[in-house]
């Protein structure tokens, strides 16, 4: 099973659909979303052209309609500052911030953690701990880009969104 890993899309939403049409003819069945998508509109979008299930963390300006929401419908699941969940005993973390990152790694309850809000790609490990920024959707201080996670094989990939 492959995962998504998106984050900051600002609103960005050509390079949003731009990755979504990669993501499904992929055949993804999940993405996790690291906060700063921004208006709900964006997220609307998101889930008109992904039908997989979509895990949010919300980021600073993302709208307060969904910031405190706990499921936008049965495939969308807003998980507030941090989430989480299990996929073939792979512990996956996930929040906003490197600050709430590095507290999910150090907790030693994941075994990789995913996060945004630098739009810099990124990784390094903690306690043994993957901790992976996948860039930015918005194309903001570097080139828009998305993570890929291969579960099975624990690969781990940079898709910069113009060479899709």
């Amino acid at each position: 099973m492959k995962i998504a890993i998106i984050s900051d899309t600002h609103d960005n939403i050509f390079t949003l659909k731009k990755a979504l049409l990669w993501i499904n003819k992929e055949k993804i069945s999940k993405i996790i979303h690291c906060g700063d998508i921004t208006r709900v509109d964006t997220l609307r979008e998101m889930m008109d052209n992904f039908k997989g299930e979509i895990y949010f963390v919300s980021g600073e300006p993302d709208d307060e309609e969904f910031k405190n929401a706990k499921e936008v419908n049965k495939h969308v699941h807003i998980c507030g500052k941090v989430g989480g969940f299990t996929v073939d005993n792979m512990k996956i973390g996930f929040a906003h911030t490197p600050k709430d990152a590095r507290k999910l790694a150090e907790s030693s309850q994941f075994n990789i953690v995913f996060y945004g809000h630098t739009h810099k790609p990124w990784e390094e490990s903690i306690n043994g701990c993957k901790m992976v920024n996948p860039g930015n959707m918005a194309g903001v201080f570097y080139k828009a880009t998305f993570a890929v996670f291969d579960i099975e094989s624990g690969n781990l990939s940079l898709k910069i969104v113009e060479n899709l």
